[in-house]
């Protein structure tokens, strides 16, 4: 076969031992587009009935999002409690030095982790994306386990974002039982659902462009404070540059500081792969998911690089309201987002971070659904979850699989109970590092596509979007993901009290790997599969026809670009 054959996409069967297989190819998105209004948008009793899509197909999801809604699910969607209120504990705990340099690290790992599930995701935009990168370039048996850990992952972070949003009322009314929040914000989630792809989508979109302009408000405020522009009286009404560092210092709790904030800044990051999952659902993935993709840089080195760096100037990280009365990720009094307003006296600032608090913790209550919904579904129509996931109804909504995960919200009920903080301590161990697998995979996944593609013949110029960093940059970022896990089981052993940790204590920072190896193991039990080898890799079923004259002619105006204009587009725009 020619390069130009394959260049186009078509499937093509090279002689090699059978892999698993993947649903073919239909217009889903064309079976919604013949509903009425009322069907597609899931608001009347047909919506919910069986959409007719022949043969499982993955294809058969709603392919509603537009390129705006891309951008802003890449570039805010995943900034939620981890960033604004778990940063307060991270900063206590490990110092701005490491509370940067954490964060830092995680960020150049995320770069290039999204680079290459762009690039995977442009060739295959499938749905559960990176499980079934999984399934189809490593083994079969650690596709099982990282797509049952993903809709573990987002079953447990729903009911710990609805008590987040819980406790974060609480800042003004702390009278009113949480369970009646609880309920509130997760009729709210239910309603969201009701629209299906749509209503996560404009959800999404709407909620990050808060997000982000109150952001960008508040660094141009702490601009302001660290040169002591802050009103008289208050604690920012003299310079105060870089006096926190060097008083208390840099550093908190030494090197099991260092390493402690690792886990917090893979949580706050957590979603950002959302991006790649959604471009199954996307109306035109080749033109809108890589400059999706491009937007996670702006995220990683804007709002979470530079946001913390002023809050590491403004907060002192041995401020007592730092540790907060509760647990460091549900108490909104905690947040030094919210302690920079305090103790400048800006009037009603606090009580302004605390709505983008609420807003950004409900988004990623919807990201939850959405994230998990869609990947158990993916698992049903590849043989790995019961068939019944598979079902997706008229509107284009994976119906039964947005039910389970949603069944996972009254666990937020738990925390009426006494015992109700050691219960949010578990599921916090249960998603904290769940991330740190997944990232990891799809950095193994593109090395092992990579290997593949060039082993069967074909060439680099057939692949529409590259990564930036290329093959390279997937080991850095397989590299950075075993270096945050080796860190986090230093301080499962050793934390940052002192002395070692007891059996309790070590799986409360560590269980997300033992959950790991008991995915792994049940999917080896049930398909009886293991590491596939160079040339059993399927590169061909489901690759998504490409239009290679556009393509060319793109390619064709950025060769004629000078060389930093040409850099600057490729990686930024």
């Amino acid at each position: 076969m020619s390069s130009e054959e394959k260049g186009t996409g078509e499937a093509y069967s090279p002689d090699k031992e059978s892999a698993p297989a993947f649903g073919t190819t239909v217009e889903g998105g064309q079976a919604r587009d013949n509903e009425d209004f009322m069907t597609r948008n899931g608001l009347n009793l047909r919506s919910f009935q069986k959409r007719d899509y022949g043969e499982a197909s993955i294809d058969s999801l709603d392919r509603s999002l537009k390129t705006r809604h891309m951008h802003m699910i890449s570039i805010g969607g995943s900034i939620g409690a981890g960033f604004f209120v778990g940063s307060g504990k991270a900063l206590s705990t490990g110092g701005p030095a490491s509370l940067l340099l954490d964060f830092l690290i995680i960020g150049i790992m995320m770069f290039n982790t999204v680079y290459a599930l762009g690039e995977l995701a442009v060739m295959y935009p499938v749905s559960g994306g990176f499980y079934t990168y999984s399934t189809r370039f490593i083994d079969p048996s650690w596709g099982f386990a990282m797509g049952w850990n993903y809709v573990m992952q987002w079953a447990v972070v729903l009911p710990l974002e609805l008590t987040v949003c819980a406790m974060t009322v609480g800042y003004w009314n702390s009278e009113i039982s949480v369970a009646v929040w609880i309920s509130l914000f997760l009729g709210a989630i239910l309603i969201i659902n009701i629209f299906g792809t749509l209503g996560y989508a404009e959800e999404e979109f709407w909620a990050s462009i808060l997000k982000l302009g109150a952001i960008i408000v508040f660094m141009i405020i702490a601009f302001v404070l660290v040169l002591g522009g802050g009103p008289s009286g208050s604690e920012y009404d003299h310079y105060i540059g870089a006096h926190n560092w060097y008083d208390p210092g840099a550093f908190a709790n030494g090197f099991r500081g260092f390493c402690s904030v690792f886990v917090t800044a893979a949580f706050a990051f957590s979603g950002t792969e959302l991006v790649g999952l959604a471009a199954a659902e996307a109306a035109n993935p080749i033109r809108s998911l890589p400059g999706a993709i491009k937007q996670v840089f702006w995220r990683i080195t804007l709002f979470y690089i530079l946001g913390l760096f002023f809050v590491g100037l403004l907060i002192r990280h041995d401020d007592q309201s730092l540790l907060g009365a509760g647990n460091p990720y549900a108490d909104a009094n905690a947040s030094p987002f919210v302690l920079v307003g305090k103790y400048a006296n800006l009037k009603g600032f606090d009580s302004f971070m605390n709505v983008i608090i609420l807003v950004s913790v409900l988004s990623i209550g919807v990201s939850a659904v959405y994230g998990g919904s869609r990947t158990l579904t993916a698992l049903a129509q590849q043989g790995y979850a019961p068939k019944i996931f598979s079902y997706i109804d008229r509107s284009g909504r994976p119906l039964l699989s947005v039910a389970f995960i949603l069944a996972f919200a009254p666990l937020a009920y738990v925390n009426l109970d006494a015992d109700g903080p050691t219960v949010f301590d578990w599921l916090l161990a249960l998603s904290g590092l769940a991330a740190l697998f997944t990232w990891g995979s799809i950095c193994l996944a593109h090395i092992r596509f990579r290997r593949a593609w060039l082993r069967q013949g074909h060439t680099l110029d057939e692949i529409p979007f590259r990564a930036v960093g290329g093959v390279y940059g997937s080991y850095l970022g397989l590299g950075l993901n075993a270096l945050c896990l080796i860190a986090q089981l230093y301080v499962a052993i050793c934390p940052v009290g002192g002395g070692y940790n007891d059996v309790q204590g070590f799986f409360k920072s560590y269980l997300a790997l033992p959950v790991v190896i008991v995915f792994w193991i049940g999917g080896f039990l049930w398909k009886r599969t293991g590491w596939l080898r160079t040339d059993q890799i399927d590169l061909d079923t489901g690759r998504r026809e490409l239009d290679w004259d556009a393509i060319n002619k793109e390619r064709e105006r950025l060769a004629l670009m000078p060389a930093w204009k040409r850099t600057l587009h490729t990686v930024f725009i």
